[in-house]
């Protein structure tokens, strides 16, 4: 009897660690691991190594930075997309890329199905799910975290520990860290405490404010059509602006994000990030578009930007309404092109300079000084005007109540 083959997301971390085994013995199948090299560091050392010794006959680890950032962060950037007003998505915008490379995989090798390591009560479930099944319909789907018979953490790592597979996790520091380029998200353990504060070591990347140095730093970062293009007035790949901008972020205690957020499936959970490039650009990008977009646009986008993150969040990447929206979001980018200096300062971000050879900033309509050309006698027709249905309720309302007063 042929035995049956299924390709696995693989992170190396603890629970898809401990999935190889149990798949490959619930099922009796071969399993293929699929990584895809967002940018993580410490997760993909020794991993093709490590998959195969945990009974994996294959394992395929692609450089993905290149198109995570171009395909995928630039999109979510350009459409300012932050999921209630905090969150840059690292984490939820690098699911949809790692679906399409588990179904890439899961085709060439003629696999019976996918497994993926997401639980339950998560959101990244939503996000491959809906990405897989969108992508490939008649892929059938595992999640073992679902099904399975470990109840917590710990029967992880002691199942873990009985058959030898190596893992980094202890029960002394049981933190669930998500690392690519764009940011790295921290949960578990104390952090599921919303009434205590994170302790330094949950964190990976960033210093803490307090700890920062004493001088501020200063990077200028150029944008064309929406996308960075310079740092510091130097071309970079887009993998090297991030490594850069998460260094020099990360340095000066910028990125730190402690947030209680409402997941996919209903419930509230307490969500510690670290994303100092994204952060940084995030800034930027705002602050050049308050610039070089007129009122009506700016205003208008910023609910899209909220929907757009929704979507994401939500696992609604391939999903029609998302490609629509980044129609629009493309066309309002035309002219989001210039320069943003920005002061990175023990934690904080201060706008420094903005130009843009399309800006709608004019001095001399703003100015107060005497060349000031701004008609102001022109305002007060324009008042009457604006002042007219709110004049009007008001009048006909006191007339109502005068007649019942009578």
């Amino acid at each position: 009897m042929k035995k049956k083959k299924i390709a696995v997301a693989y992170s190396g971390g603890l629970d898809t660690s401990v999935m190889v085994k149990w798949l490959s013995e619930k099922y009796n199948a071969e399993i293929i691991t699929v990584t895809g090299n967002l940018g993580q560091t410490k997760e993909l050392e020794g991993l093709e190594e490590k998959a195969k010794k945990t009974g994996a006959v294959k394992s395929y680890i692609q450089d993905l930075r290149h198109e995570f950032i171009t395909e995928y962060v630039w999109k979510a950037l350009k459409a300012g997309a932050l999921y209630e007003g905090e969150y840059p998505l690292a984490c939820a915008i690098g699911r949809p890329l790692l679906a399409k490379m588990l179904v890439e995989v899961a085709l060439q090798e003629g696999a019976d199905a996918v497994a993926h390591g997401c639980t339950g009560k998560g959101n990244d479930q939503v996000r491959f799910e809906v990405g897989i099944q969108t992508l490939a319909p008649k892929l059938e789907i595992i999640a073992p975290l679902r099904t399975w018979e470990f109840k917590s953490r710990e029967e992880e790592i002691d199942y873990a520990f009985e058959n030898n597979i190596p893992i980094k996790i202890t029960k002394n520091s049981p933190y669930s860290i998500d690392e690519n380029i764009f940011g790295i998200a921290i949960e578990c353990g104390i952090l599921e405490d919303p009434k205590l504060a994170p302790p330094e070591d949950a964190y990976q990347i960033t210093t803490s404010p307090r700890l920062a140095p004493d001088k501020p730093e200063v990077v200028s970062i150029t944008f064309e059509k929406g996308i960075p293009t310079l740092i510091n007035g130097n071309e970079m790949t887009p993998v090297e602006m991030l490594e850069y901008l998460n260094i020099s972020g990360g340095k000066n205690g910028i990125g730190r994000i402690d947030m209680i957020e409402n997941r996919v499936v209903g419930i509230k959970s307490r969500e510690i990030y670290e994303a100092p490039g994204a952060v940084i650009l995030h800034e930027a990008h705002h602050e050049l578009e308050k610039m070089v977009l007129d009122k009506e646009t700016f205003r208008y986008k910023q609910n899209i930007s909220n929907k757009i993150a929704n979507l994401i969040y939500d696992g609604l990447w391939f999903s029609p309404l998302f490609n629509s929206l980044m129609a629009f979001v493309d066309s309002t980018q035309e002219f989001v092109t210039g320069e943003i200096v920005l002061e990175l300062y023990k934690g904080n971000m201060k706008v420094l300079s903005r130009n843009s050879n399309y800006s709608l900033y004019n001095m001399k309509l703003a100015t107060y000084s005497n060349e000031d050309s701004f008609d102001h006698a022109a305002s007060g027709g324009f008042l009457k005007i604006y002042g007219l249905p709110y004049k009007t309720i008001s009048q006909l309302r006191n007339t109502q109540i005068e007649k019942v007063m009578v």
